[in-house]
């Protein structure tokens, strides 16, 4: 069994690897729109894929580990992976975190490093660029499945950061970079409505075939500027346009 949240299909692809044949794979994002948080569990392992957001976890992953029950007669291997741009940061330890509360602990965490999507920041225009980190990616990603497949323990992580800048980051996540208020449309949009039937926590609306953010803050995943058929929706001061859409070309979001 494998929880995932993935905007851009990174988080996605990793989970996809990694499972065995017939091995559940569960939308978080579903999950949390259906109010399933209780689960009976009868494999011998159970992980959490996610993306690093501001050194932290996304919001809809926190709240999911926050309300998750796990149903079990015996322990399950445990474990987490972080797939992230530059740094996992605090990410596993938030995520320790939440579930040391319902007597769990992860038996290990692991990162897989991928093209980091926040493109206010990070310029994705260059095609052979994106591609080149793919594949160290899916060698990288071949890796961790032969360690998953063996419950190797510990922790099998590069650069992170200590639990107290996953508190600072998930501060600046929820205070700054959460706000709807940073997303704008441009006159391109043709109202096709893809970004209000993707959005993971129902935050646009189509309103006179526009769309229109109801929530004064969202996931921020980006995944409506970077599905947006027409590169419409833009995040911020402009330079998202400048560094280009992206989704992992290898499974479907």
């Amino acid at each position: 069994m494998i929880f995932c949240f993935s905007a851009t299909g990174n988080s996605k692809y990793t989970a996809e690897c990694i499972a065995t044949d017939g091995e559940q794979l569960i939308s978080i994002a579903s999950a949390v729109d259906r109010n399933a948080y209780d689960y009976a569990v009868s494999d011998e392992r159970v992980g959490f894929v996610s993306p690093t957001y501001y050194w932290t976890l996304p919001s809809i992953v926190s709240e999911f580990l926050e309300k998750l029950t796990l149903n079990y007669d015996r322990k399950p291997y445990l474990y987490y992976v972080a797939t992230y741009g530059t740094t996992s940061g605090a990410s596993a330890s938030m995520a320790e975190h939440i579930l040391r509360g319902k007597g769990l602990s992860f038996d290990a965490c692991f990162d897989i490093k991928m093209p980091d999507t926040w493109t206010p920041i990070f310029d994705l225009s260059d095609p052979e660029s994106v591609q080149k980190r793919l594949r160290r990616s899916t060698e990288e990603i071949a890796e961790l499945k032969d360690q998953i497949g063996r419950k190797v323990r510990g922790k099998h992580m590069g650069l992170t950061t200590p639990y107290f800048t996953g508190k600072i980051g998930r501060s600046m996540y929820n205070r700054y970079t959460r706000n709807t208020a940073n997303l704008k449309v441009m006159e391109t949009c043709i109202g096709c409505g893809l970004c209000a039937k993707k959005c993971p926590v129902h935050a646009i609306e189509m309103k006179n075939g526009r769309p229109v953010w109801v929530k004064q803050k969202c996931v921020m995943c980006l995944g409506c500027l970077h599905r947006c058929p027409k590169f419409s929706i833009q995040y911020g001061n402009g330079q998202t346009k400048k560094h280009g859409q992206y989704h992992n070309p290898y499974t479907k979001i």
